[in-house]
């Protein structure tokens, strides 16, 4: 089966990111594809890589970056909450004359055709978060 995510909810603040997380991993475990990952509202916040938490916390940015960069999963983080939040790719960060870029490795920052599209070629969408 075919799915794709929507996280709705930021790293540390709420389970969403995590539940996602398990769901997906648990999901490319038993032969499903997972389409795209969208992260929406403040679930953008999963996808900067400034995130540092503590050592003996789990880094669930890097934990995104490192299920994209092995399974190639899409991961897109809605522009305009993004910006919103201070979260921009290299082209974002030149258009809006940013001094740099935060977005995490894996990550691609898209408008909310992506979550249309993803919606319309997965057999089912999640969204995890309010």
């Amino acid at each position: 089966m075919k799915f794709s995510i929507a996280v709705h909810e930021g790293p540390y603040t709420h389970e969403a990111a995590d539940s996602a997380y398990n769901f997906v991993t648990a999901a490319l475990e038993k032969g499903h594809e997972i389409f795209r990952v969208f992260f929406y509202h403040d679930g953008v916040n999963n996808g900067t890589r400034f995130t540092t938490p503590p050592q003996d916390d789990r880094n669930i940015v890097n934990r995104w970056s490192e299920l994209a960069d092995k399974h190639g999963i899409d991961l897109v983080v809605c522009v305009a909450a993004a910006q919103r939040r201070g979260i921009v790719d290299p082209d974002e960060a030149k258009r809006n004359s940013k001094d740099g870029d935060n977005i995490a490795p894996g990550f691609r920052i898209s408008g909310l055709g992506q979550l249309i599209e993803a919606c319309i070629q997965s057999d089912r969408h999640l969204t995890f978060g309010d």
